[in-house]
């Protein structure tokens, strides 16, 4: 299940583009790092289907696991977010 990338682009094996998965989807990567794992998905059909599998399930989770959260605790944390990027600013 081994894949090398493009000789322009670092390579990316399967234990490292499987590793990333939740970073990626999360959008917590880098530009270039996110074409390294997509160019490395794009190759490789056993990744792609991980992938796949994970993007589905977390689509799943998000549409199944909502629940409405009070007003009041909405207002909590926005107040403490707020205090928060006050107490950064000082």
């Amino acid at each position: 299940m081994e894949r090398q990338t493009s000789p322009h682009k670092a390579e990316l094996d399967c234990k490292e583009a499987l590793h990333r998965i939740y970073h990626f989807l999360d959008g917590e990567i880098t530009l270039e790092r996110r074409e390294q794992i997509e160019s490395h998905l794009n190759g490789c059909s056993p990744c792609l289907q991980m992938f796949g599998f994970e993007a589905e399930l977390r689509r799943v989770v998000a549409c199944r696991c909502q629940e409405t959260l009070p007003d009041s605790l909405r207002a909590r944390i926005a107040a403490a977010i707020e205090h928060e990027h006050e107490a950064d600013e000082a």
